[in-house]
């Protein structure tokens, strides 16, 4: 008669199913632990990024319309294809020159808009959103197959997404969105009706 088989010891066993695994909080803590500098500024970029998702999530609904036909015409594809045939350095660079400097204009208007200018500063900040969104999400989509074969790039792009879903699952973001087309609509059929 063979003896009997110990169970596996905790280290090392393998978690192959949910209620093995750790949870959320302490995998925190242990990551704090195991590298607290990189734990660090990965979660200050997730506090920088959370305001500006919101931000993109809520303007971004203005904008659909005007990106869907941008994005459809023949000059767009051909910059896309151009985009996505070059290498992936120099689709980053390609994306970080107009990130660079589109993205602090938004600051700069929200600065404008609260020290006393609120016509500039709204300008100036559709102006910056424009042009983030015709320029650096059609260098973006162009490039991010490419983008995501870096590693670092791939886990910024991976992070953002993830807070980006958060933070429309805990703001609930969907719902006011999908209230605030609503009511566009009714506002529209509502005007539609008065100019008659």
């Amino acid at each position: 008669m063979e003896p009997p088989v110990p169970p596996p010891r905790a280290a090392d066993r393998v978690p192959d199913r949910a209620s093995d695994r750790a949870p959320v909080p302490a995998r925190r803590r242990a990551n704090f632990r195991e590298r607290p500098v990189r734990w660090t500024l990965g979660f200050l970029f997730r506090l920088l990024c959370a305001p500006l998702i919101l931000l993109d999530e809520l303007v971004r609904p203005l904008y659909r319309p005007l990106i869907a036909r941008l994005a459809a015409l023949k000059i767009m594809h051909a910059f896309e294809r151009w985009i996505a045939a070059r290498s992936v350095w120099t689709i980053l660079v390609l994306l970080i020159v107009p990130y660079a400097t589109i993205e602090p204009l938004k600051f700069v208007a929200l600065l404008w808009i609260a020290g006393g200018w609120p016509k500039a500063g709204t300008v100036l900040f559709l102006v910056a959103y424009l042009l983030s969104f015709v320029v650096i999400e059609r260098i973006y989509s162009a490039g991010r197959a490419k983008l995501m074969t870096l590693p670092w790039m791939a886990w910024v792009i991976l992070t953002l997404a993830t807070l980006r879903d958060r933070v429309v699952a805990a703001l609930r973001l969907d719902r006011l969105k999908a209230s605030l087309r609503r009511t566009a609509r009714d506002l529209r059929r509502r005007l539609a009706l008065l100019l008659r």
